[in-house]
């Protein structure tokens, strides 16, 4: 009788351990595509935001802070919703915390981003401060160089050594043409599509007009669940 009882034991032990087992957190889930950009969340998500966003852009530093646990909360974790982050390249600097933030495993994108622009405010000051000496070195010569220069003087390998890089390891990124002729070819096809402010964003690849922070866009991610 023991012999009989055993299998169905384990059977059922086996059961209720998968019932027992937590949701899956599609927050963990980053999916890098070819153009350079990166979706969060579930990518077979029944709505689909995708936002374009400049690092050199203050309004995209308050939409970060302003949606960024609601997204992460309320409807990314579910795999309801999944927003796609691309690029739009605005200037020197953006392109390069863009390939700063692009740098390494996809996985360590989202806290890469959330890095620089959280810490927006107190970086983007440097422009302000800069030189022409310096703005000459951002701007000339190829562009690992011009790359450090901006790297060093808006002190990004200290903001890059707190999510685990070396200096090696950002230099790499930073030489890599590959990169930023994808992140360039993404502000080029954005425009064509119309997009010409950040942030932008476009619910299941319809672009919203007029939608330019998180109390607008929030009510629409609603009424689409």
């Amino acid at each position: 009788m023991k012999h009989l009882l055993r299998p169905a034991l384990l059977t059922l032990a086996a059961t209720l351990a998968i019932g027992n087992s937590p949701p899956m957190d599609w927050n963990r889930v980053v999916t890098r595509t070819a153009s350079q950009s990166n979706v969060l969340g579930n990518p077979a998500a029944k709505v689909k935001l995708t936002t374009w966003v400049s690092y050199t852009c203050p309004h995209c530093a308050a939409f970060e802070l302003e949606s960024d646990a609601g997204l992460k909360l309320k409807y990314i974790r579910s795999g309801k919703l999944s927003v796609e982050i691309r690029h739009f390249v605005r200037d020197p600097v953006d392109l390069t915390v863009a390939m700063l933030t692009n740098c390494g495993p996809k996985d360590k994108f989202p806290l890469n981003h959330s890095a620089f622009m959280r810490s927006q405010s107190v970086w983007i000051g440097t422009l302000a401060r800069s030189s022409k000496v310096q703005q000459s070195r951002w701007t000339t010569g190829d562009l690992p160089s011009r790359a450090r220069s901006i790297a060093s003087d808006f002190k990004f390998y200290q903001i890059m050594a707190t999510r685990g890089y070396d200096r090696v390891a950002v230099d790499r990124c930073l030489a890599d043409v590959g990169m930023a002729q994808r992140l360039a070819a993404g502000t080029e096809a954005a425009s064509k599509l119309g997009v010409d402010h950040t942030p932008s964003f476009a619910l299941d690849n319809a672009l919203l007009f007029g939608t330019d922070g998180w109390s607008l866009l929030q009510p629409q991610i609603e009424a689409r669940m």
